[in-house]
C-alpha cells in the first residue's frame, strides 16, 4: 500500500471488497455516518474496534494503520532531517545565549565571567554551524 490517510485506506479497502459504507457500518455495529466520517478523516474508530475493522476488510491492523510502510520510510526521512535539526538547535542555543546574557546584563544579574562563558557557548554553536556548511561545500 502507498502512504495515504487512514480514512483513504479504509475507503480503498472497503471499495476493493465491493462494500458500501452502510454494509461496513452494519458489520461494525456503527452508523453509515460514522464510516463516512472515518473515510473523510473527521473521526477515528474506537481503538478496540480496529481488530474487527481489519478482519471485515480482510487485512491486518498493522496494514490498516500502515505501520510497516511508515517504519520502512522513517529511516530515510529521519536521517535526511537530522542535519537540519542539529543546525536549528545550534542556532537556537546561540540565540538563547545572546538574549540571556543581554537580559541578565540589563537586570544586573550576571557576573562578567559568567556572561563570557555563556557568550562563548553561543559562539561555539555558531562556529559548529559554519563548520558544517564549510564541510558540505568542500566535499
Amino acid at each position: 500500500m502507498t502512504a495515504q490517510s487512514f480514512g483513504a485506506t479504509i475507503a480503498a479497502l472497503r471499495k476493493q471488497k465491493g462494500m458500501t459504507q452502510l454494509e461496513l457500518a452494519r458489520q461494525m455495529g456503527v452508523t453509515d455516518k460514522a464510516v463516512s466520517k472515518w473515510e473523510r478523516d473527521l473521526s477515528f474508530p474506537d481503538v478496540a474496534s480496529l481488530p474487527k475493522l481489519a478482519e471485515v476488510l480482510d487485512t491486518s491492523v498493522d496494514e490498516l494503520l500502515e505501520v510497516k510502510s511508515a517504519a520502512q520510510e522513517e529511516p530515510e526521512n529521519s536521517t535526511a532531517k537530522v542535519p537540519a535539526l542539529v543546525e536549528l538547535v545550534l542556532k537556537a542555543v546561540a540565540l538563547a545565549m545572546g538574549v540571556g546574557v543581554t537580559a541578565l546584563t540589563i537586570m544586573d544579574e550576571i557576573e562578567p565571567r559568567h556572561a563570557f562563558c555563556l557568550l562563548g557557548i553561543g559562539l561555539a554553536c555558531l562556529a559548529l554551524v559554519l563548520l558544517s556548511h564549510t564541510d558540505q561545500t568542500d566535499v
